[in-house]
């Protein structure tokens, strides 16, 4: 038995949930999209997500056809069909049915539709051992261009990233700012640790402010380690005593080695393996309850 998707007003099965071909989402990458985790019957941080897609519509210029609460709501009756206690939420506008041409005013109402499904971001053992990343070419956009700040639908930059990861043997990749500072990963935001200071990239350096990253940094200063936005470059993460990333669907995950320089010890440090511990405690016991 398929999933239950929401499209547009109503629940669909997962063969039928379908969007026009003259969807600008589809043509263009034009709309704004949230990934949201639910953890043992409850959904994390959904109050923070969706303020994250309404704000990234605004920037757009796209009004969702639903209220925050209405969209709430849609989140959690789609985790109700789908009978999911933990699961990975995607959330998704887009501008909708128009023509070939790029006029948003040709697309009247807005796509909106919501999946909820199971995600493996890595295999459990990078988690344990750490993961390896290079850095690549390709730069990530400015904030100028397509910001960062916003989860459009247009990925292609990051992807294009991705792509140069698996070429490399490896999965994932740092991207850098055209002014040569580390600015994130392909999907995910990256922190390093020097002499017990947590130090991650401000957001004016073209990133998403992820709403994990700012869990992790709120969690880092109950247990009272320092926490800096600042930037700093390739050399700074290879010289870190220990590294990760963060993100919705990869949570917290350990880097062990950047562009075959080995960070630290080569294994997971101490402050990350405490971090991760708190992730996980955290997501376990707080967030908004299904109700199944």
């Amino acid at each position: 038995m398929g999933l239950k998707i929401y499209l547009d007003g109503a629940f669909v099965d997962e063969e039928e949930a379908k969007v026009s071909v003259f969807d600008h989402g589809v043509l263009y990458g034009d709309g704004i999209f949230e990934g949201i985790r639910a953890y043992n019957g409850r959904v994390f941080k959904l109050n923070e997500h969706v303020d994250r897609l309404f704000n990234g519509s605004r920037a757009i210029m796209l009004e969702p056809p639903v209220s925050k609460e209405e969209m709430k709501e849609i989140v959690l009756e789609t985790l109700r069909r789908n009978s999911l206690k933990d699961a990975y939420i995607r959330l998704v506008v887009t501008r909708g049915k128009g023509d070939l041409g790029l006029d948003p005013d040709k697309c009247p109402k807005p796509t909106l539709f919501c999946i909820a499904a199971g995600i493996q971001m890595y295999p459990e053992e990078l988690y344990e051992n750490g993961l390896e990343v290079v850095t690549v070419p390709t730069r990530r956009n400015t904030p100028e261009t397509v910001n960062p700040q916003m989860k459009s639908l247009n990925y292609l930059n990051s992807i294009m990233a991705k792509l140069e990861a698996k070429l490399a043997g490896v999965e994932e990749a740092i991207m850098i700012n055209n002014e040569g500072y580390v600015a994130e990963a392909t999907g995910d935001n990256i922190f390093i640790i020097r002499k017990g200071r947590l130090v991650t990239p401000p957001a004016f350096l073209g990133i998403l402010e992820g709403v994990t990253r700012n869990t992790v940094m709120e969690l880092a200063e109950k247990r009272n380690i320092p926490v800096e936005e600042k930037v700093f470059t390739r050399y700074d993460v290879y010289s870190a005593d220990e590294c990760f990333l963060t993100g919705t669907a990869a949570e917290v995950i350990p880097v062990t080695k950047v562009d075959g320089r080995t960070i630290g010890s080569g294994k997971p440090g101490e402050i990350t393996r405490t971090l991760i511990q708190d992730y996980k405690e955290l997501t376990k016991s707080t967030g908004t309850e299904i109700f199944l």
